[in-house]
């Protein structure tokens, strides 16, 4: 029964999670007006696993929110993942930051957009297809993009779009449209990793712990959206 270790560092938000065979155990999570991933992070594993009564010795994995994301809340967290990896010689998993958001929305139909705040009117984003295991399934792979009156166009025309991220704020600035619906739900969470960690442990979907970076918003070239 593969026990995992869920760190979500990717924003302000400094959250961690230890699943079971996909099912969440328990949560410990803060958002912070500016960075303290730092000073928290290990705190925060240390109180999970008194809650829980678990050791870090029982762990089979531990996986990492791999961005896009800031670059000090990415690298605390991955620098975290990578210790503790070594430390067991248990192996470590990277999943997307764009699919831990889509994750906490559950609707019947339509699209989810995932996005994060980048610079002036740019954003970073996936898109994900709803289906029924609650699962989303991806059909455009995380980029980034300036917005503009146009953007989504084509998948509001045809059906609802649930957007979900830190930059709703921005994007309703350029999109008024009855299709689109914006989540309160601005930042990623440990919590949601649980189910998707577990899927590439079970396919052994691991990364190089030496080789592995995490994808730094940096790394994204800004463009402007097909209409």
């Amino acid at each position: 029964m593969p026990i995992i270790l869920n760190i979500e560092t990717s924003s302000t938000n400094c959250s961690v999670s230890v699943s079971e065979e996909g099912r969440l155990i328990d949560f410990v999570e803060q958002n912070f007006e500016q960075y303290s991933h730092s000073k928290s992070l290990h705190v925060f594993i240390d109180k999970l696993f008194k809650k829980i009564e678990i050791s870090l010795g029982d762990l089979t994995a531990v996986s990492i929110s791999e961005g896009p994301g800031s670059y000090t809340g990415l690298r605390i967290g991955v620098s975290a993942a990578k210790g503790i990896c070594f430390a067991l010689d248990i192996p470590l998993i990277a999943i997307d930051t764009m699919y831990i958001l889509a994750r906490k929305i559950e609707c019947s139909k339509g699209y989810i957009v995932s996005a994060m705040d980048a610079r002036r009117d740019e954003i970073y984003y996936s898109i994900f297809e709803y289906n029924n295991n609650k699962l989303p399934k991806r059909i455009v792979e995380t980029d980034s993009l300036i917005l503009n009156s146009n953007s989504f166009h084509q998948f509001l025309k045809s059906s609802t779009v649930n957007f979900i991220g830190n930059s709703n704020e921005k994007i309703m600035n350029f999109i008024d449209h009855k299709n689109a619906i914006f989540s309160e739900f601005s930042l990623p969470s440990a919590k949601e990793m649980g189910i998707l960690s577990h899927l590439k442990f079970i396919k052994k979907d691991f990364v190089d712990i030496s080789e592995f970076q995490p994808k730094y918003l940096k790394e994204f070239g800004g463009k402007k959206i097909k209409s």
